[in-house]
Order: structure tokens, then sequence, then C-alpha cells
């Protein structure tokens, strides 16, 4: 019965590539020649009996960090202007649903079409940052780097690598960079409250720690800032072979605030 409506589909087409769109005669016999080899592939081919085998959807994380990082990274970007890089737009898509290994994969296009794409960059750390729930891995790392290399005036990069800091219990190195952020900040800028906030409760926090700990964190928490050299970072392997393994950590919230230091 399979046949008959391939054979059917095949006549119609026909009929329609010349009747409808008008072929002209020297190219009928071209059409009707591509429609039978069409039909020999799939009778060589086609096995209409055998039961499909989809392929298994991978499990998606949770997706509030995605969102979360998708949404504040529009708010950051100058000007407001949507990102027009497709790579990035649908990597946007996927992280929004919990499929941070996808996206990050997918953002190895966008990488390998520009690697001076600040915006692919900051995506990519981000999403690394999602799929190990909150922990700054050096890949993430290295990623924020390339971001601030690519672009080193766009407020992105060092917030999200300061908002990693200090989810990671670096919370003077995230202070620092917050604060040259606001420093360099331009004061009309829409999201220079919300920063300024966020740095005066991790003031807070970091004042209500005890001195020892945070003298513990100071020499051994170290981490280069956003503008140093990328010689401490290796580039991430997600970019080759997907991020890291999950570990056990809280993704950020959607008004992310700093979590204290792992004991």
């Amino acid at each position: 019965m399979t046949w008959v409506f391939v054979a059917l589909l095949a006549i119609l087409s026909f009929l329609a590539i010349v009747f409808l769109f008008k072929a002209p005669k020297g190219g009928r016999e071209a059409v009707a020649a591509a429609l039978m080899l069409g039909a020999a592939g799939y009778a060589a081919q086609g096995r209409p009996g055998e039961a499909g085998a989809p392929k298994e959807a991978t499990d998606a994380q949770n997706p509030e960090a995605g969102q979360f990082f998708v949404e504040a990274r529009a708010r950051l970007r100058d000007q407001g202007i949507p990102t027009s890089n497709h790579w990035v737009i649908i990597s946007d898509g996927l992280a929004r649903n919990g499929h941070y290994a996808d996206a990050a994969q997918l953002l190895r296009g966008a990488i390998e079409d520009d690697p001076k794409d600040s915006e692919a960059w900051l995506a990519l750390g981000n999403v690394l940052v999602a799929h190990s729930e909150g922990v700054l891995t050096p890949p993430a790392l290295y990623a924020y780097r390339r971001a601030v290399k690519a672009d080193p005036k766009a407020p992105g990069p060092p917030y999200f690598l300061g908002l990693a800091m200090a989810q990671s219990g670096q919370l003077t190195q995230a202070r620092a960079l917050w604060a040259d952020l606001l420093k360099t900040a331009p004061k009309n800028a829409d999201w220079r409250v919300s920063v300024a906030q966020q740095l005066q409760r991790l003031d807070v926090f970091i004042a209500s720690q005890s001195p020892s700990a945070v003298q513990a964190e100071e020499q051994t928490g170290q981490a280069p800032d956003a503008k140093g050299q990328d010689a401490q970072a290796q580039e991430p392997q997600a970019q080759e072979s997907g991020p890291e393994p999950m570990k056990e950590r809280t993704p950020p919230s959607r008004n992310p605030q700093p979590m204290p230091p792992r004991r």
C-alpha cells in the first residue's frame, strides 16, 4: 500500500510542476527523471514496515538559572540592543529550558564563526555556570575572560564573573569586580542602581563574617580578575566534549544575591 502512495505522490508532484509552476517543455524530462530517481532510492532503502527508533530526549536541568542568565544578560547589554547572532539566540532558548549542555555545544559554532564575539563568550560562561549549578569552573572562567578581552567596556562579563565568584565563596574578588564596574559605569545606565544594591548586600554579608573567615577566604580563595591573563585558566572543554560534570550547588535566583562561602 505504501508504494501506491509513493507513486501517486510522484505523479501529483510532476503534474503540479508542469501545469501549476509552468515548467518549460525542455525541462519536463529532467523533472520526471528526478522524481523517478527519488522513487527508486526509496524503493532501495525505504523500510516503511520497520518500527521507529526515536532518540530519547536529554533530561533538562532546572531552567530557573538559565532564565535568569538570559534575562539579566539582556538587561546588561550595551544600549539594550538585542543580539543578532543566531547561534546565541538559539542557545538562549535552550538555556531557558534547562538544556545547558546543548546550549554550550551550540555556542561553539558562534565562537568558531567569530572568536571575538564577546556576547557568545559571555553566554558560554553563563551556561557553564548554570550547568555546574553555580560553581565557577575553569572553563567558565576562561569564557568570561575571553568575553572581557573581546569587549573590555561591556558590563556583562565582570558582573557575571563577580556573581559566580560570590556564589563560589570568593567574596573579596567579587566585590572588587563589582566596585570597579560601578566606577566605570555610565551614570545613566539602567543597571547601575541594581548592581549598586547588590554590592551593598555583599558588603553587609562580608562584614557579618568573622575576621578569621574573611582572612582564610582571602588566602585560599584567590582568583584572577576578569582582566587578567589567561595563564591559569584552560580553554573550556565544553567546546569539544560538553560542560564539566554537575556538582551539587544551588543555582542563582532571579534576584541574585551572593551566597555564603562553602565551609
